[in-house]
């Protein structure tokens, strides 16, 4: 249980509020470079902030308030310029740095335009995506996290916007049980209904939480299985502050997943599932499916269906209505946690440390400034997941991939055939 206070310095993330200092202090990941083709500018809204992704006439992508200053008129409709963007509405142009760079209508003796300036923030590409940084300057380096850097993988991002606040979301990564009942027995309980009868659900018999350099591993030990089992030894890690890995790439695994949770309000997230499949190493992509590596597939994940209501059907939109019965901001002051919620007290504790740290001028964990520590960060991460073990099939069939438009080909890539029509139903 939390007081009303922590809990609006946990979940509070506009400008000058210790969260979202917190918050500024990390590149925050957008968009995909290829939803930019063809167009100039894009609409961004992230921690509070109105925004407007650009490219200038030099292909240059800048970050800026969405409203011009002079008379409020949206810079989304602007017009780019050799080095900047102009207002539609009078021509004010502004640079990269939100500088006003010329007012085509103003004396051009007077000093009014270096008074006049917009917000802007660094915009860096990794892996396909685009990254803001939004905090005091100098930037920190953009992490170079293993699953945004290898090479040669069929990538692609599903995205959605929850209505509800981030840490909810993100205090699901640090809750094990969860996925022995969601996605268990709540998923038997479904079939049940159907007439099927499935058993899918296995008993955690302990669970665990480790802090290390950039975050904290959560490790669960299944029923029959040993302690020397990948997920129990190495677990997965929750990167500070709003990541989920899972997968490492490897020969086992076979893809990088993950899950990004980017704060657009108090009470709205940019869900984003970024994942990275690294294609067999004997059969490599089919000549007839190259063009899988060429760019971010990107695609929108529903939460309800035709009627209005919850879809329930695959694991991440479980896991969506859980978050979203929670409120659109949860009450923290009314919860009751018990010891299966270990991993949610850690990481508010960590939360919390954090945020100190910044409020004392000091560096939170994982802000990365020495290149040599950013060539490639590679996270521990179980390979053989217990979670996915009955193949990749039936993986992306029923997680957040179900929706790519890219999932049949990534069948037929990693188990060289078409999927099975009956499984593409619902």
């Amino acid at each position: 249980m939390l007081t009303s206070e922590q809990n609006e310095m946990l979940t509070r993330i506009g400008p000058g509020t210790p969260g979202g200092n917190l918050m500024r202090r990390y590149w925050q990941p957008f968009a995909a470079v290829s939803e930019m083709e063809g167009r100039w500018t894009m609409p961004v809204r992230l921690l509070g902030e109105d925004l407007v992704l650009f490219k200038d006439r030099q292909g240059r992508r800048g970050l800026v308030g969405r409203s011009c200053p002079h008379r409020r008129a949206s810079l989304e409709h602007g017009i780019p310029t050799q080095d900047g963007i102009r207002c539609p509405y009078h021509g004010w142009e502004f640079g990269h740095d939100g500088q006003c760079l010329s007012q085509p209508n103003e004396p051009a003796s007077t000093s009014f335009r270096s008074k006049i300036k917009t917000p802007a923030y660094p915009v860096e590409e990794l892996g396909g995506i685009l990254f803001a940084y939004m905090g005091p300057l100098p930037a920190p380096l953009l992490p170079r996290i293993d699953g945004f850097v290898a090479e040669g993988t069929i990538r692609m991002l599903g995205r959605t916007i929850i209505p509800v606040n981030w840490l909810q979301i993100m205090e699901n990564s640090l809750d094990p049980i969860h996925t022995e009942w969601l996605h268990g027995h709540h998923y038997e309980f479904l079939k049940e209904m159907e007439g099927i009868k499935v058993a899918i659900s296995t008993r955690h018999e302990k669970i665990a939480f480790r802090e290390f350099e950039y975050g904290m591993t959560k490790h669960r030990l299944l029923a029959g299985h040993s302690e020397d089992s990948d997920d129990w030894r190495i677990g997965h890690p929750v990167i500070f502050p709003n990541i989920l890995s899972v997968g490492n790439g490897d020969e086992t695994s076979r893809y990088y997943s993950f899950q990004i949770r980017v704060p657009v309000d108090d009470t709205h997230t940019m869900h984003l599932w970024y994942s990275a499949y690294v294609p067999p190493k004997d059969t490599g992509v089919p000549a007839h499916l190259k063009h899988l590596l060429d760019k971010v597939y990107v695609y929108e994940v529903p939460i309800y269906n035709e009627k209005g209501e919850f879809l329930v059907d695959n694991v991440d939109n479980q896991d969506m209505m859980v978050w979203i019965t929670q409120g659109a901001i949860a009450d923290r002051t009314i919860e009751n946690l018990g010891a299966s919620d270990q991993g949610i007290a850690a990481y508010r504790r960590m939360l919390r440390r954090e945020i100190q740290k910044v409020e004392e001028g000091q560096e939170p964990i994982f802000v990365i400034r020495d290149p040599a520590k950013n060539v490639r960060i590679d996270f521990p991460n179980e390979r053989k997941k217990h979670h996915n073990s009955d193949g990749m099939e039936s993986w992306l069939l029923r997680t957040h991939a179900y929706y790519s438009p890219i999932v049949h080909d990534l069948i037929e890539v990693f188990e060289g055939k078409k999927p099975d029509p009956v499984k593409l139903v619902g």
